[in-house]
C-alpha cells in the first residue's frame, strides 16, 4: 500500500475512534455542522455522478493577474494528493491536525473541536495548490513593488476537499482577491466542500487578502484558513459571504512573533440561509496588534453566527485588542447571534469589544428619504456605507480600494442580498 492510501486510511480511522463534532462543543452549538458522511461523499444523495470538471474547463484553483499590475516572482505548484510524493508536498510543514485528547490549553481545545473537519479533509482531499510568492525581481536594490494576485477557485466534484497553501516571504507586500462561486461552472448539483488553507507570512511580509465567498443555496461549505504571522509581518482579510444550506467560514491566526499585526472584517449576508463566521486570535508574544470587525445581516428565516475569539499569552505584554461586532435584521424573523469574547492573561495590554443587535436607525433612514430615496435604496446606501468603512479600516488603503473596485462589489452585494435577484438601482 503506497503512503497517499495509508494516509487516507489512518484520516477516516481517527474520524473513527474519535468521533465527529458533538452537539455539545462549544464553538459549534448555535449552528452545529452537517455529519461527517456528508463531508466524506458517503450520503447517498451526494455521490451522484456527473459533477466531475476538468481544470481546463476552469475548475479548481486557478491564477489570475489584476490589471496592469506588478506580478513579481510567484512559484504556484498544482499537487496531486492522491500521488506520494505530491501528497508529502502539499503538507509539508503542517503539522496534523490535533484530536480533543491531546489539547494542552484553551487553544489546543478549540482546535481539537475543529480536528474532525481536517481529519474528513485528509481523507477526501485529492488536489492542492502550493503557492510560493515573492518579489518583483531586482527589488533587493530598492523599493519593492506589491505583488498582486486574482485566485479562483470553482468546484471540481460534487464532494471535494481542496488544498491551499501560501508561503509569503519575508519583506514581501502581497495583494490577493480570492473568490470562491458557482458561476460558469459545469458542476449544476448541491456541492459539499470542506476546504483548508495554510498561510505563513515571513518576517515584515504583508498580505492584504480580499475573500469572496457565495456558494449556492443549497451547497453545504466550510471553509478553514490558518494564519502564523512572523516577526513585525501584516495580515488583512475582508471577507464578503453569503449563506446557504450550511456555510462556515473559519479563520485561525495566530501572533508569535513581535510586533505582528492582523485585521479581519467580515461582511456576512444571510437571506433564509445559514452562515458562521468563526474568528479565533492568538497573541504569544509583545507588542502584537489585532482587531475583529464584523457587519451581519440577516432576513427571512436566517441563521446567522459570529463568533470571535481573542487570546492574549502570558508573554504577550503591550497587545493591542479590538473586537466589534454588529447585527442587523433586514426583514423577516432571522436569528443572529454574536458572541465576542477576550481570553487576557498578561495585565499590560490594551483590549475592547462590543456586539450591537437592532435595526438600522430610523433618523438615517429619515434622512436619507428625505433626498428622494425610496426605502429599499436607502436601506442599500446606508448598509454600504456601513460596510465600506468596515473594509476601509481593515485594509486602511484608499488607493487598494479603488484599484479592487470593493465599492462595486459591496453596492452588489448589499442589493442582492436586501432585493434577491435585482441589481442595484444607484450608481
Amino acid at each position: 500500500m503506497d503512503s497517499a492510501r495509508a494516509d487516507i486510511l489512518a484520516a477516516r480511522h481517527q474520524l473513527q475512534t474519535r468521533g465527529w463534532i458533538p452537539r455539545k462543543a462549544e464553538g459549534f452549538r448555535h449552528l452545529p455542522p452537517p455529519d461527517a458522511a456528508v463531508w466524506l461523499g458517503d450520503e447517498t444523495a451526494q455521490s451522484a455522478p456527473g459533477c466531475e470538471a476538468h481544470p481546463l474547463a476552469g475548475a479548481g484553483w486557478t491564477l489570475h493577474p489584476i490589471g496592469h499590475s506588478p506580478q513579481g516572482r510567484v512559484d504556484a505548484r498544482w499537487l496531486d494528493a492522491s500521488d506520494a510524493l505530491q501528497r508529502a508536498e502539499l503538507w509539508a510543514g503542517l503539522s496534523a491536525p490535533l484530536g480533543a485528547g491531546d489539547a494542552r490549553d484553551a487553544d489546543d481545545r478549540a482546535e481539537g473541536d475543529a480536528a474532525p473537519f481536517s481529519w474528513a479533509h485528509r481523507a477526501l482531499c485529492r488536489h492542492g495548490l502550493r503557492l510560493r510568492i515573492g518579489g518583483t525581481p531586482g527589488a533587493e536594490r530598492g523599493p519593492r513593488e506589491p505583488v498582486w494576485l486574482q485566485l479562483r477557485h470553482q468546484p471540481r466534484r460534487a464532494v471535494e476537499a481542496p488544498m491551499l497553501v501560501i508561503e509569503v516571504l519575508a519583506g514581501v507586500h502581497c495583494v490577493l482577491v480570492e473568490t470562491h462561486d458557482r458561476q460558469s461552472v459545469a458542476c449544476k448539483q448541491p456541492v459539499v466542500q470542506n476546504l483548508q488553507a495554510h498561510i505563513v507570512l515571513g518576517d515584515g511580509a504583508t498580505l492584504q487578502h480580499l475573500r469572496i465567498a457565495t456558494p449556492g443555496a443549497a451547497d453545504r461549505i466550510a471553509h478553514h484558513l490558518h494564519a502564523t504571522l512572523g516577526r513585525d509581518a501584516h495580515y488583512a482579510q475582508a471577507m464578503v459571504a453569503s449563506g446557504s444550506r450550511y456555510h462556515l467560514q473559519r479563520n485561525v491566526i495566530a501572533l508569535q512573533a513581535e510586533g505582528a499585526v492582523a485585521r479581519s472584517a467580515g461582511l456576512l449576508l444571510a437571506a433564509d440561509a445559514a452562515l458562521e463566521h468563526q474568528v479565533r486570535l492568538s497573541h504569544g508574544a509583545a507588542r502584537t496588534t489585532s482587531a475583529i470587525e464584523d457587519l451581519a445581516l440577516a432576513s427571512g428565516s436566517a441563521r446567522a453566527v459570529v463568533n470571535a475569539h481573542t487570546r492574549i499569552a502570558p508573554g504577550a505584554a503591550q497587545a493591542d485588542v479590538r473586537q466589534r461586532l454588529t447585527g442587523i435584521p433586514t426583514g423577516g424573523q432571522p436569528k443572529l447571534v454574536l458572541r465576542p469574547h477576550l481570553e487576557i492573561h498578561h495585565d499590560q495590554v490594551q483590549a475592547t469589544h462590543s456586539a450591537t443587535w437592532g435595526a438600522l436607525s430610523e433618523e438615517a433612514l429619515f434622512y436619507a428619504r428625505q433626498r428622494g430615496l425610496d426605502e429599499r435604496t436607502a436601506r442599500g446606501l446606508i448598509v454600504q456605507g456601513m460596510a465600506g468603512a468596515l473594509v476601509q479600516r481593515c485594509f486602511a488603503d484608499d488607493p487598494l480600494l479603488e484599484a479592487l473596485d470593493i465599492d462595486a462589489l459591496l453596492r452588489a452585494a448589499v442589493a442582492r442580498h436586501l432585493a434577491p435577484g435585482l441589481e442595484a438601482d444607484h450608481g
